[in-house]
């Protein structure tokens, strides 16, 4: 018997959808890699993106041309494993059964940071808790180091065939390769 897993999906709202919640799912696309699919909207859509936070996102590679606001609707909703309301101006209610957070992000304004400056420092603040919900929903962790860039690393060792055709690792390529040389 075969065991199917359904692909996890996000749902990021916040007031407008130009910011935040295309924050949060521009980040999770990035560090999901389609493993989880991913919605934004908006309680009440902007006609526009926020410059800054496409040019924030443009930092560490991430591009969201294509996007635009979209409004809450029961379908993304009923869709949805997980909805995540980014900031105190959205408001609504999950359906029964889905779990609801509500990130209060951090506000550089409210310190009189503006500008770039503090479209970076919310952009990570909302990247280092896309980290964490991508961990819980898919188990997997320790996938986005500090430059942004996605870690997936991956080191294929030498192996020998047995009699069968089956691959059996040989140690002594192993550390051989893991030191940088190639056993023959």
């Amino acid at each position: 018997m075969t065991q199917t897993t359904k692909k996890p999906s996000v749902l990021f709202i916040c007031s407008k959808n130009g910011g935040k919640s295309q924050l949060a799912a521009g980040l999770m696309n990035q560090l999901a890699n389609g493993t989880v699919t991913v919605h934004s909207a908006g309680t009440k859509p902007g006609t526009s993106l926020n410059p800054q936070s496409v040019d924030s996102l443009a930092e560490l590679g991430i591009h969201i041309a294509g996007e635009y606001p979209k409004p809450v609707t029961d379908e993304v909703l009923d869709a949805a494993d997980a909805v995540i309301v980014l900031g105190n101006e959205a408001k609504v209610e999950a359906p029964e059964g889905k779990r609801l957070e509500v990130w209060d992000t951090d506000e550089p304004s409210e310190r009189g940071i503006e500008g770039m400056e503090r479209m970076r420092l919310v952009r990570d603040d909302i990247k280092a808790r896309v980290q964490k919900l991508y961990a819980e929903l898919t188990g997997k962790t320790d996938l986005f180091p500090s430059n942004g860039a996605p870690a997936l690393t991956c080191r294929v060792y030498p192996s020998n065939e047995d009699s069968e055709g089956n691959q059996t690792w040989n140690p002594a390529a192993m550390q051989s390769a893991a030191s940088g040389h190639v056993a023959g």
